[in-house]
């Protein structure tokens, strides 16, 4: 009988985020369709006792957890060798950890200490044949494929957006300490603080509900025959700020900087979406002043509900890439939706 173990790390306040708590609803699907296999709760981090209550009722069998100061941070030595302790005392044969920037840097060495595999990337948990199978995308998105291991215990990091967040009543949880002893080699690398940008600047949020893209017609000439770049910074940081949408970009704007065109002086690769940038899993989308082209439009598979903003009513998006197509200029649709914010958030 297999050992699901879900594996994550608290936040700063001790609770699990929204990533952890659907890679719990995978682990618990999961063991349900292997027949009732074994599900164990494994935590890290500074003080887990909070976390461990959040979710007492998920039917997990057991809570184990590692805590303590040393495990607040993020950091490889530390984190690596707590997940390893935890798998070993669930003796567990699949671990379910989400893909956090926290956990993709050290569940991969985990699995080879243990012996075992690693699958990153993940975006489905389901029961074939009688055995777990995991699915990923290949190929910038291209290509699905079904994996299945014989090989235990097999370490899967699921990504963010492809379950729903687990929500349950708290309760007292019987957390297990496991005890992981530390050496002066755990602790070598010193954790000094986090440097974070302000809210206001920090563009990309994964767990938005909305994505918000600026293709390069932003950046051209518009009907007076100049363009307005300056006016498209503030009319876009303006909603993104009202709205907390995550930003998203294509890569003909993205590009522009290195052929001298006026360019929006936020955006970066990283914010580039397609199929050779992200592809993000928010539930709603607005393109504006893209063409809808097919290396673009690749990153949206996964939006529930597309829209896009464009002049022209027989642009690409308009051929089925998008839900609803509003044919107008970007500008005066974005001025007029930020008064409308501005009213309403009074």
């Amino acid at each position: 009988m297999e050992t699901i173990l879900f594996l994550a790390h608290s936040e700063t306040d001790g609770m699990l985020g929204r990533n952890a708590l659907q890679a719990l609803t995978a682990a618990k699907g999961l063991a349900a369709g292997l027949g009732g296999a074994n599900l164990v709760a494994g935590l890290v981090g500074g003080d887990v006792s909070p976390a461990a209550c959040q979710i007492a009722t998920c039917g997990a069998a057991r809570f184990l957890g590692v805590a303590g100061p040393d495990f607040a941070p993020a950091r490889y030595a530390t984190d690596a060798a707590a997940a390893e302790a935890i798998v070993r005392a669930a003796a567990a044969t699949i671990i379910v950890a989400p893909a956090t920037s926290r956990w993709n840097r050290v569940l991969g060495g985990v699995a080879q200490r243990l012996g075992g595999r690693v699958d990153t990337h993940v975006t489905s948990l389901a029961v074939a044949g009688g055995q777990p199978a995991v699915t990923r995308w290949y190929y910038r998105q291209r290509i699905e494929a079904v994996l299945q291991r014989t090989r235990r215990p097999w370490v899967i990091l699921l990504e963010s957006g492809c379950a729903e967040a687990w929500f349950g009543a708290a309760g007292a949880a019987a957390l297990e300490a496991v005890t992981v002893p530390l050496s002066a080699a755990h602790q070598r690398t010193a954790v000094q603080g986090i440097k974070a940008p302000a809210a206001d600047a920090q563009t990309i949020r994964p767990d938005a509900r909305l994505l918000f893209v600026a293709g390069a017609g932003w950046t051209k000439a518009q009907p007076d025959g100049r363009s307005h770049p300056n006016e498209a910074e503030k009319l876009i940081l303006e909603f993104l700020a009202r709205t907390q949408a995550s930003l998203g970009s294509t890569k003909s704007l993205v590009d522009l900087s290195g052929e001298g065109q006026a360019v929006l002086k936020f955006m970066t690769h990283l914010n580039q979406v397609g199929q050779t940038g992200s592809t993000p899993r928010h539930p709603k989308g607005l393109a504006t002043c893209c063409h809808g082209e097919e290396p673009h439009t690749v990153g949206w598979r996964f939006i529930n509900e597309r829209r896009a903003v464009n002049l022209n009513p027989s642009c690409s998006w308009a051929q089925g890439k998008a839900d609803v197509l509003y044919v107008a200029d970007a500008f005066a649709v974005l001025r007029q939706v930020n008064a409308l914010l501005a009213a309403n958030q009074g």
